[in-house]
């Protein structure tokens, strides 16, 4: 515990990472500190008590005096002098929940004395945004006893917040003492952005079976540009390539066809002019939830997935590629990344322009864009940024700015080669995502293929 107690780790604790803590003596003046609002008052009518006694000389009352002085002094030495060595532990379930849904939060406390308890109270620290204190209130637990208690947290808006440290409050039985040790740990939790399930479509601009997750391309174009390699043991025969074998003067064979993930970048444009509003039903949080679900989205269908935004900082890695980290893993960190993401003071996306036209070593590929508003200036830079994808989706939201500006952003996106979705916010993000199918094909009525992306 901190202040007067000492915090030490818990060798049995195991993964929970709990602590074992014993209580010392600390200051009289520290325990004195401790006493209620009945103590206060006990001590008060005693003092008050004795005083009309001796004025009075009221044997009688001098007695009452000195019992209710006494009680609230007793309490302390008695609280003061008791040791406690208790062992605390906390569990969430998960670690990392969708926002506007609920974490279950486990506690433990185990007396590792060889004495019981007085009466516990504990409570735990949790942000006001993760709802009210939890406060529980414990009978005296037997030496090698245990107590679990759990409450639930949920919170409307996405982030990283702390749970802890736990604080075990002491009491006497008659209430007139109240003394409060808070333990060292704390845990996180990470509250991601909601992501909906998203439909199979065929987006417009995509290479053939780009959307089918992984294909497959040969090392090769022909015979005169295929690459071969030393035969090996155990390799195909049908694979020898017998031109190459005879240049060589030993056995050589084809190369196998090496897979290819299809890549995609999720841009996403942070720029605190360009987004109106705020609290959990702003645009630019359905902007933030619509990044996270079609990326993971993507990630499910074996793309190679990057966030961008217009800070110019990608996410996974410094090369954005994501090919050397598991979808698990890149979603996870994706998520996390859009968790405690705040909107920038950049004037434009001109950064996010440079990394896209950087390429990063072949980072070309499917690039879907959630922007806020666009003043002309950034229309034509969102505009050069489609020559570096192979197929592009832009999603506007509206009422931002006059309807006019609003088409006429609108128009050039799409004579520069981007699929525009309008939206309002709030929309349903899947009923939205299929209109890009139906932009792909030129008929709205035409069905998603199934395992297209």
């Amino acid at each position: 515990m901190d202040g007067p107690g000492t915090a030490a780790p818990d060798t049995g604790g195991g993964a929970d990472g709990g602590l074992r803590v014993e209580e010392r003596r600390g200051s009289p003046r520290a325990a004195l500190a401790g006493l209620t609002t009945r103590g206060r008052s006990f001590l008060a009518a005693g003092a008050a008590a004795m005083v009309c006694a001796y004025v009075l000389g009221q044997g009688d009352l001098l007695r009452v005096g000195v019992l209710l002085a006494a009680l609230p002094l007793v309490c302390v030495v008695v609280l003061h002098r008791t040791r406690h060595r208790v062992a605390a532990s906390r569990r969430l379930s998960p670690v990392r929940v969708p926002a506007r849904e609920e974490a279950l939060v486990h506690l433990r406390l185990d007396n590792v004395s060889r004495l019981p308890t007085s009466l516990l109270m504990l409570q735990d620290q949790v942000p006001y945004v993760l709802g009210p204190r939890p406060r529980f209130v414990l009978d005296r637990v037997e030496p090698g006893g245990r107590r679990e208690v759990s409450y639930r947290v949920r919170s409307d808006l996405r982030g990283r917040y702390p749970i802890g440290p736990l604080q075990l409050r002491l009491t006497d039985p008659f209430g007139m003492v109240e003394l409060t040790r808070s333990f060292s740990s704390h845990d996180t939790l990470t509250v991601v952005p909601r992501t909906e399930e998203l439909p199979p479509v065929r987006l417009a601009g995509e290479a053939a079976g780009l959307g089918e997750g992984r294909h497959r391309s040969p090392a090769m174009a022909g015979d005169d540009d295929v690459i071969p390699r030393g035969y090996r043991h155990g390799d195909d025969l049908r694979r020898v390539h017998w031109r190459s074998t005879a240049r060589h003067g030993e056995l050589m064979v084809r190369r196998e066809e090496q897979p290819q993930r299809p890549r995609c970048t999720v841009l996403l444009d942070t720029r605190r002019a360009a987004w109106a509003g705020s609290g959990p039903e702003a645009a630019f949080e359905w902007a933030v939830s619509g990044a996270a679900s079609v990326a993971v989205h993507l990630l499910e269908r074996g793309y190679a997935v990057r966030l961008l935004t217009d800070t110019g900082a990608p996410v996974p890695g410094p090369d954005g590629g994501g090919t050397d980290i598991a979808a698990f893993d890149t979603a996870g960190l994706i998520l996390d990344t859009l968790a405690v993401l705040e909107r920038s003071g950049e004037p434009g996306l001109a950064r996010a322009y440079e990394v896209l036209r950087g390429g990063g070593g072949g980072h070309e590929g499917l690039l879907v864009a959630f922007l806020g508003s666009l003043d002309g200036r950034q229309t034509a830079l969102a505009g050069r940024m489609r020559q570096r994808a192979g197929g592009a989706v832009a999603l506007l939201p509206r009422g931002f700015r006059e309807p006019g500006v609003q088409e006429e952003s609108e128009r050039l996106l799409r004579e520069a080669g981007w699929t525009v979705l309008p939206y309002t916010p709030g929309e349903a993000l899947p009923a939205l995502w299929r209109q890009a199918d139906r932009s792909a094909g030129g008929a709205p009525g035409r069905t998603a293929r199934s395992g297209r992306p």
